[in-house]
């Protein structure tokens, strides 16, 4: 094969892997391919898997690090010395796909082994995470540059790893031997990779349409609003939860409007209540559902929302890889003479979260309903904080077992083509309540919240020193907002009934 005019390392692979001609934009098109922002969260998972990858070479101690940077012909150099493990070794083929690895290990017969490392809890094999394949377009590179590959491995993080003082790398980290699954699915992937090198070398593609058009609206490429810019309005893609192998037919049988779809098409209750409701442009309402679901809530009612940080290596005690650590929550009660309260609290350091459950404590008792949207997250951090509390157990299971989950309602008794599909609270918020809004916030979304408090209490440097009240006023305002959305959202279904 002859060389390709574009490099093809291990991240273009997996872009090809997902949606071929995506790849070809950016290689070919850079200025039409629709880069996103690199996001603060994307710079603190970057900095996350350099600081697991530095745990990781303390498992080497006798590596050579050959720097960020090496070339292939300072690889080749080292592997000639008698050193015998290196850190970012770096390979390229005479077909230009290029690899730089974490850590490979020269046995005595001159093979080599491969450490890839992964900052998540286990070796994912899903199709946007496949570590295998990862692993393969690794191994295809130095074995086309004519070394031998014997054993490859995953190292990542250890999901049963309780932090305890100073970390040891040999507790937080795992290592898996996965040869015999790289083995068995190598050819297959060399297959995918001479596929993405002759692509690359295309100097032009058909690009009305992209593979994404048969994928659900999650797998969607970057770019596929560049290759598929004359959907209809409300497409198939917005229809809640449909699979992958429904969207494939409707494709093929040319329906990429929901409005288009046959009420009969094999949708579940729930999507096709959504087909209707794009058809007649208007919300479906099942009053009576809505209002046996609202009579059964017991005053009073505390709208709750949590706020948590996590990172893929523990920074305090009792904490495990990504563990979720409460910080912030906001609470509005609402009681049945129809006054409110509020109750807020935000963490000003790292630690686990006994002040603000003190605070909840106090300000709700053990009385009436919680009501939280997308319930199951509220409910598995208050299992989790049992663990870490056992003395406010009774508290923690009172809430759980009286727990009111306000977006089941958007699920199948209120059903609005508007929403897109979504049954998030900001789809939901402006079709109802069009007065109140996240667009003028500076915190937005629980990403963001985590991120920017991450930074303001872990940072060493000046960073937030003049802006750390206005961080903190942030931060509160839009925990704030979460919860009376709801009350509003609440008030809103008990209007309906009236």
């Amino acid at each position: 094969m002859n060389a390709s005019k574009h490099t093809l390392t291990k991240t273009n692979f997996i872009q090809f892997l997902n949606c071929p001609k995506s790849l070809w934009l950016l290689k070919n098109k850079p200025e039409d391919y629709p880069h996103g922002e690199f996001s603060l969260f994307l710079e603190k998972l970057i900095k996350e898997g350099y600081e697991v990858e530095s745990f990781a070479m303390e498992l080497f101690p006798y590596g050579i690090d050959l720097g960020e940077r090496s070339s292939v012909e300072q690889t080749s150099k080292a592997l000639e010395s008698k050193d015998a493990t290196f850190f970012q070794a770096s390979f390229q083929t005479t077909d230009n796909a290029f690899a730089r690895l974490d850590i490979i290990e020269k046995n005595e017969d001159g093979t080599l082994n491969i450490y890839e490392i992964k900052s998540s809890t286990e070796v994912k094999r899903k199709k946007q995470h496949d570590h295998v394949k990862d692993i393969c377009f690794q191994k295809y590179v130095i074995e086309k540059s004519k070394y031998r590959v014997k054993d490859v491995f995953i190292i990542h993080l250890n999901k049963e790893y309780v932090r305890d003082g100073e970390i040891n790398p040999h507790s937080l980290l795992t290592t898996t031997n996965v040869t015999g699954e790289v083995n068995k699915a190598y050819d297959g992937v060399v297959g995918n990779i001479d596929a993405a090198i002759e692509l690359l070398q295309k100097d032009s593609i058909q690009e009305k349409t992209c593979s994404c058009m048969q994928q659900t609206r999650s797998n969607h490429c970057d770019s596929f609003q560049y290759f598929n810019s004359d959907l209809p309005d409300n497409p198939i893609y917005h229809i809640g939860r449909i699979s992958k192998q429904k969207i494939w037919k409707l494709v093929d049988e040319g329906l990429l409007a929901i409005k288009d779809i046959d009420i009969e098409f094999e949708l579940n209750e729930k999507q096709k209540l959504q087909v209707l409701s794009v058809k007649s442009e208007e919300p479906l309402i099942d009053y009576n559902k809505i209002k046996e679901r609202l009579d059964s809530l017991k005053f009073p009612l505390h709208f709750i929302d949590y706020e948590t940080y996590a990172s893929a290596v523990p920074r305090i005690d009792e904490v495990r890889p990504h563990q979720h650590i409460p910080f912030q929550v906001s609470i509005h009660t609402l009681k049945e003479d129809g006054s409110i309260e509020h109750c807020e609290y935000l963490a000003d350091t790292l630690e686990l979260p006994e002040k603000m459950l003190q605070k909840m404590k106090v300000f709700t008792g053990s009385t009436g309903t919680y009501i939280s949207w997308h319930a199951s997250y509220e409910k598995s951090r208050n299992v989790q904080m049992i663990d870490w509390f056992p003395e406010y157990r009774e508290y923690l299971i009172h809430m759980n077992n009286n727990m009111f989950d306000l977006e089941d309602v958007f699920k199948e008794d209120y059903v609005d083509y508007r929403f897109k599909g979504s049954t998030s609270i900001k789809k939901v918020l402006p079709v109802i309540i069009p007065n109140l809004s996240y667009d003028k916030l500076e915190v937005r979304d629980g990403t963001t919240a985590l991120d920017l408090w991450g930074r303001m209490v872990l940072s060493k440097d000046d960073e937030f020193v003049d802006t750390k009240e206005k961080t903190r006023e942030d931060l509160l305002e839009y925990c704030k907002l979460d919860t009376w959305a709801m009350v509003e959202i609440y008030r809103f279904l008990i209007e309906l009934n009236k």
